[in-house]
């Protein structure tokens, strides 16, 4: 299992690239997917000159960002307590979005119709609702759970024009997040370029 994660982690170090700091990215500076913010609330000071700057962050390594990944977007929230099938979105999710990976669970679960606080953590309510979610549809859940996450892309489109560019490129097709979303979603409920342009076709 501990390998299935770290491959999981190295797939997701993989999707993010490597340093970034565009002014439109929620997160602010990254590199390998591991944001300044995150180093700085972690403590990581990589050269040891008694500040957590840029400079640490563009030092990081590949095997670094999957080790704090592993440590502290997959085990420190639970996300290790949830059905293994749920495992590499909810995951890749965290790594994204935090704690709104967790919420967009929650929501679902509760569309399902069992219980569970929408409150982003992964307590035992959760737990078993996911695996009470899992019984019930066994060759669904991971599909509903990537369509939810395209949704949330989507609505957060709507909502911030500055991120409009991480859900449609300038050509009108297909922006990052929703292929990152479509990644982890069966090939027959993805979206056609056309059902994609008519989604985005109000924002301009």
């Amino acid at each position: 299992m501990q390998e299935d994660v770290r491959q999981i982690a190295e797939q997701i170090v993989a999707r993010e690239g490597g340093f970034s700091n565009d002014p439109a990215d929620p997160g602010g500076p990254t590199n390998h997917g591991v944001t300044l913010a995150t180093l700085r609330r972690l403590g990581l000071d990589g050269n040891g000159d008694g500040q957590v700057d840029l400079r640490d962050l563009r030092n990081l390594s590949q095997s670094d960002a999957v080790d704090i990944f592993v440590r502290h977007y997959f085990k420190a929230p639970g996300i290790d307590a949830l059905p293994q099938p749920l495992h590499p979105s909810v995951f890749d999710m965290y790594v994204n979005a935090g704690s709104n990976a967790v919420r967009i669970l929650q929501k679902l679960l509760v569309e399902m119709g069992l219980r569970a606080a929408v409150d982003g953590v992964i307590g035992p309510q959760t737990r078993a609702a996911a695996r009470a979610a899992l019984r019930l549809a066994p060759d669904h859940l991971v599909d509903a759970y990537g369509i939810a996450r395209r949704n949330y892309y989507y609505h957060l489109g709507d909502l911030h024009r500055r991120l409009r560019k991480f859900v449609c490129r300038r050509d009108g097709g297909k922006g990052g997040w929703i292929l990152r979303a479509e990644s982890f979603i069966s090939p027959r409920f993805h979206l056609s370029d056309a059902e994609h342009r008519a989604r985005v076709a109000a924002w301009g």
